[in-house]
């Protein structure tokens, strides 16, 4: 057992401590987590009200290596889950980006990455879910029990029906390695039909393709990453310290650009210059990361900088003593039907100055890992965050911020939600979101979610999905 695991009794210990902490929180008030660290990048109210106490399922319960499955605590980091798995030559069949998004919260809401495109979403590997509603019952969903309609509309919800005590999950075998070919094309319409085929075929110019991602960095300078698995020995790079990951995919060639890395440092590419976003800090700049240790370059830390800004506005008044206007933080994920990827691009290249841009394909997992016997396979199974079956996707991601429209709060963010749905898409829901109501219900559930909250949480002690999306409350 390593550092990551832990035995059955102490799993059961921290769930009585979680219980425990429930039924100290007064009745009226608003049932949330004890918990200091958050992967999301809205606001929320503050309150000194006690909160839940999940200081002990931050771990893996177990591995089982030949069923290929493994039962872990809901607030365990993908950080220490692939420590615990990857002794085993097992990973998830999906990895989102950064070191301490936890397996919890990539399934309530959502997470993706270089392997969506053909393993789908995170939620979409469990099994099984032991689940703490909002009325205080700890009950076990799966997709074909009493419970299957919160299996199916926990995903997306936010810790509004719930939160996930342990979650079962299937995994996949990998070898030592990653090969990758970085492909440079010269528009954006090159690299969307280029994704579109490599998504399709599974494959690029005879070599298999097991990873598969992008980068734009100008209008005419882009690149698709794909990435194949491989046991054979050889020389790999590192971008955990000195050298930076994003600026090794670039390129003027005609041919791919290759390179190499191990498993664990492919998994984690993104996550030590927090994709390119450690600029802000200065993280990139040679003369101040010679001196940056290298345990600091991680998203984590990252993470309590940016703390550190929220709480004292320090952007802004910095931007204030130069006359400049205060800025609007514009950190979203979206997601377009692939054919439309190069619509939303160009327009966002021309209405707002974020550059680089993160391309991400997936489609909802075929055959469904989950499928129940009787169950219509071309009917799309999750509830709060509806996607075609056998349609490819393409998730954008842009993290970065604009000065402050006069007299238009949020005015950008607002422009980009009426973008993606005027081309038939979504977004996340993990930063600020300006919806009205209506349009809210008509893209995330509407009264199915209303159904799953009558049932899960009666009285109310949780916060509802718009009153904690868009209210911020």
């Amino acid at each position: 057992m390593n550092a990551s695991e832990y035995d059955d009794a102490a799993f059961a210990r921290g769930k009585q401590k979680l219980l425990d902490s429930y039924r100290a929180i007064p009745d009226g008030a608003t049932v949330r987590l004890a918990k200091k660290t958050s992967n999301l990048f809205r606001k929320r109210a503050e309150t000194s009200a006690p909160g839940l106490d999940v200081s002990e399922l931050h771990r893996v319960i177990s591995v089982d290596p030949e069923e290929q499955t493994a039962q872990v605590a809901g607030m365990c980091t993908y950080e220490d889950l692939v420590d615990a798995t990857l002794p085993y030559g097992l990973v998830p069949l999906v990895v989102p980006q950064l070191k301490t998004i936890t397996l919890g919260g990539a399934v309530t809401g959502l997470g993706i990455e270089s392997t969506s495109f053909r393993n789908g979403l995170p939620h979409e590997s469990v099994l099984e879910m032991e689940i703490l509603t909002g009325s205080g019952e700890l009950i076990v969903a799966t997709p074909d029990n009493e419970h299957r309609d919160l299996f199916f509309g926990f995903p997306n919800s936010y810790g509004t029906l719930g939160y996930s005590v342990r979650l079962k999950i299937r995994l996949e075998p990998v070898p030592p390695f990653v090969e990758l070919r970085h492909v440079r094309v010269h528009s954006t319409r090159e690299l969307q039909d280029l994704l579109d085929r490599v998504a399709t075929d599974r494959e690029y110019r005879g070599e298999r393709v097991d990873y598969l991602d992008g980068v734009i960095f100008t209008s005419d300078e882009a690149y698709a990453v794909l990435g194949r698995q491989t046991d054979e020995p050889g020389p790999v790079s590192d971008y955990t310290d000195a050298n930076i990951f994003y600026r090794s995919i670039q390129h003027d060639g005609a041919e791919p650009k290759r390179d190499r890395l191990t498993i664990r440092d492919y998994l984690w590419r993104w996550d030590t210059d927090w994709f390119w976003c450690s600029r802000a800090f200065g993280a990139q700049n040679p003369r101040i990361r010679r001196f940056w240790p290298a345990k600091y370059l991680r998203s984590s830390f990252y993470w309590k900088l940016i703390g550190y800004d929220q709480r004292w506005n320090i952007g802004d008044k910095l931007n204030a003593v130069k006359g400049l206007p205060p800025t609007e933080r514009v950190v979203q994920d979206i997601e377009v039907p692939i054919e439309r990827t190069a619509d939303f691009v160009d327009w966002f290249l021309d209405e707002i100055p974020i550059e680089p841009i993160w391309l991400c394909p997936l489609k909802l997992a075929e055959p469904s890992p989950i499928a129940v016997a009787g169950d219509d396979e071309t009917v799309q199974p999750w509830t709060l965050y509806p996607l075609e079956r056998g349609k490819f996707y393409v998730n954008i991601g842009f993290w970065s911020g604009v000065p402050v429209t006069p007299g238009r709060p949020g005015h950008t963010n607002r422009i980009i939600e009426q973008k993606v749905s005027e081309l038939g898409g979504h977004k996340s829901l993990y930063s600020e979101s300006f919806y009205g109501p209506e349009e809210f219900d008509d893209l995330y559930g509407g009264e199915a979610y209303d159904d799953l909250k009558r049932r899960y949480d009666p009285r109310g002690r949780l916060l509802g999905l718009y009153e904690k999306a868009v209210k911020r409350a």
